[in-house]
This record gives C-alpha cells, sequence and structure tokens, in this order.
C-alpha cells in the first residue's frame, strides 16, 4: 500500500530544505516536521527592532564551489559582507585571522620575515610532534599569540584546558604573512540581503512543513507516513542512546537592545581573556551592511554567546570528535545501516561540524542519487 509521502524529512535546516525543493522538482511529496516553532534550523533570523538577528550564532555563507554558489543564488540575492573579526584582549584589540596586522599589533614588527622569526623563535620551544591543542598552537604562531588570543578562547568554548584538548582541532589555523583580515580564503561570501529566512522559505515554497511537531513524541506514527526518511537529529537519539550518549557543546544566547546607531563597529567581538565569562559578542545590523534603513537606525541588538555543556533544555551544537566519541559514533554508524529506509544527514546526523555550502552540496548529492540525476 503506497504511503502517504514519498519522504518524511525530520528537521528545517539547510539539507531538508534543499532536498524538499530538489525532490518537489521530481515530483516527490514530502512533509517536513521540525521540533522548534520556525523553519530554517539554525540558520533562523528573528526580527529585533527591524534588525535580522541571527538566533543561533552568525551565518557567513561562503564556498569556493562555483555549483553551490550558483544554487543558492537562484533564491535570494546574497550582499558583500566579508567576516574580519576584531579580538578583544583585556582591552587591547588585534585582528583576526592571524595575518600582519596581527603581529604588528602584538610585536610591533612590520614585515613577513620580521614575524617568521618571531614566531619561529618562539615555536622552537615545542620539539616534537604536537600531542594536544596547545603544543599544536604554539607551533604554528608561537606563545604570546597562544596565550593571548587562543588559549583563553577555545577553554571556554570547549570547557575543557587547551592540554586536554586533541591537536588536529586547531590543526588548520589560518596564517597569513600578509595585511589581509578576510577571515575566510574561499572565492563566494555574503549574507542574504534580508536574512536567511528568505532562502529557507523559497527552498519549502509549496512543500508541506508542520512546526512545534517533534518526531520522538509520536515515532511510530511518524515512521508509517512515508517510504523513505531524511533524519536529521542526533543519531544517538535516534536510536534511543541505547550506546550511550555522543557529546556536544551547546550554547546560550543574551541579547541586550542598546540604543545607538554603531555599538563595537564590528559583527563580531570575540573576548579572549578566560575572566569574561562568553566568548563573543555580535552586532547584527552588520550583517545587512547594504541596507540603509538598518544601518542609520538609532538602535542595534548585540548577543553575547556563552558556551556550556549540553543540558536538558540546550540543543547540540559542537560535536567533540575526541577519540572516544568518535568510537561511539562509529557504532551508531554501524547500527544505522541495518536502517536502509533512512538517510542520516546533517552535523546531528553525521557527528561532523560542517559549513553551510558543504551542508547544501550533500543534500544536492544525496538529490542527485536518490532520483538518478
Amino acid at each position: 500500500m503506497k504511503k502517504e509521502y514519498d519522504y518524511l524529512l525530520v528537521g528545517a535546516g539547510l539539507f531538508c530544505s534543499v532536498f524538499a525543493f530538489i525532490a518537489k522538482q521530481h515530483g516527490k511529496r514530502c512533509l517536513v516536521i521540525e521540533k522548534r516553532p520556525h523553519l530554517g534550523g539554525n540558520v533562523y533570523c528573528q526580527n529585533i527592532e527591524g534588525i535580522h538577528v541571527h538566533r543561533y550564532g552568525p551565518h557567513i555563507f561562503h564556498t569556493n564551489s562555483e555549483e553551490v554558489w550558483d544554487f543558492v543564488n537562484r533564491f535570494v540575492t546574497f550582499n558583500r559582507f566579508t567576516l574580519s573579526p576584531i579580538a578583544n584582549y583585556r582591552g587591547r584589540l588585534f585582528n583576526l585571522p592571524f595575518n600582519m596586522n596581527t603581529f604588528y599589533q602584538m610585536w610591533g614588527v612590520v614585515t613577513p620575515a620580521e614575524a617568521r622569526d618571531r614566531i619561529g623563535l618562539q615555536a622552537a620551544e615545542i620539539n616534537k610532534k604536537p600531542e594536544n591543542l596547545e603544543e599544536q598552537a604554539i607551533c604554528l604562531v608561537g606563545r604570546d599569540i597562544y596565550e593571548t588570543l587562543i588559549k583563553g578562547y577555545t577553554e571556554k568554548q570547549w570547557g575543557r584546558p587547551c592540554v586536554e584538548l586533541p591537536a588536529f582541532i586547531i590543526r588548520r589555523l589560518p596564517v597569513r604573512y600578509t595585511f589581509d583580515n578576510n577571515y575566510f580564503d574561499d572565492r563566494y561570501q555574503g549574507v542574504p540581503e534580508g536574512g536567511y529566512n528568505s532562502l529557507v522559505n523559497a527552498l519549502l515554497q509549496g512543500t508541506e512543513c508542520k512546526t512545534n511537531c517533534n518526531y520522538f513524541d509520536d515515532k511510530s506514527h511518524f515512521d508509517e507516513l512515508a517510504e523513505r526518511i531524511v533524519f536529521t537529529g542526533s543519531v544517538d537519539e535516534y536510536f534511543g542512546y541505547q550506546l550511550g550518549r555522543l557529546e556536544y557543546r551547546s550554547l546560550s544566547f543574551e541579547d541586550i537592545i542598546i540604543h545607538t546607531d554603531n555599538y563595537q563597529g564590528n559583527a563580531m567581538v570575540n573576548y579572549t581573556d578566560d575572566s569574561v565569562p562568553y566568548t563573543r559578542t555580535v552586532e547584527h545590523k552588520h550583517f545587512d551592511m547594504d541596507n540603509t534603513e538598518v544601518q542609520k537606525s538609532q538602535v542595534t541588538v548585540i548577543t553575547r554567546e556563552y558556551p556550556h555543556a549540553v543540558k536538558d533544555y540546550a540543543p547540540p551544537y559542537y560535536p567533540i570528535n575526541d577519540n572516544n566519541n568518535q568510537l561511539l559514533y562509529n557504532e551508531y554508524k554501524t547500527i544505522a545501516k541495518q536502517c536502509p529506509e533512512v538517510y542520516f544527514a546533517g552535523r546531528l546526523g553525521e557527528y561532523k561540524y560542517m559549513n553551510m555550502d558543504e551542508v547544501v552540496l550533500k543534500s544536492i548529492r544525496f538529490s542527485e542519487k536518490e532520483f538518478d540525476i
């Protein structure tokens, strides 16, 4: 007996939104269910004082894939926003990512040769293969930058000392010997004009969606609705945590409305001193840099981010991909193969942190396989 839907899509983030759009083009009927009261997953934007607040942390779309860039630009226009964060360490300001501006601010050096010499001298204290994040960071940028700009921020983010964190977390740390404050090296970068809701709404137009709808409230009912399931929740929750819980870090957000046109002069300021309890402040109006009305407004919204362990009320954000968790995920991946009707996707389904362009491309590739495109 044919079921009511071809696909049940659990979660209304980017993966399912992209898949729903392509599935609709191929005559497939999808039902999207989302436990939150809104669509969009973590890219959802909330309107506060006329400003598009990135509700679950700042999202800047960046990619080297022309295919992905062309795909998302079919639905929305992206502005020219470029991420150039600032680090605040006890009132001292430094440019990020680490580049010649940072090295000048730290040491007063003015040439790449001087910067290389200073870093090389400090990195020489690690005379073995780095065994943890602290040693890896010192090898890459020296002790001064590690102590000032990495240690406090990282330990707040992950909730444990840097000497207990694996080296691979920071192995691809961007270090440039040019005066370039652009955080990303990708060819394409920007934020959708009007926020990400316009992108998600366009992708899901014509697809049946239900919010405030938790899959686990009536799993057996939902399982009967469709031939196939795309599941973007936590893979360990899907299996009732029968092998144990995968570990994540979570975030809490504190919004502050300030009556000024420009509070910190930048979209993102990282606080790298461990005495400050939050990791960064985000001033959201800077993401709408081409919107004259927003920029002239005499009100702004900043959000402070507080990392912490996952609790009952806090959603998981960052997988803790240490050896123990990776081994546990591999066990879940093995039993997931026994459920061919379910496709586990997204950063929770795959227990992997992914950039937005990677999620979009994975969804496109999955769609191509499903529909023999």
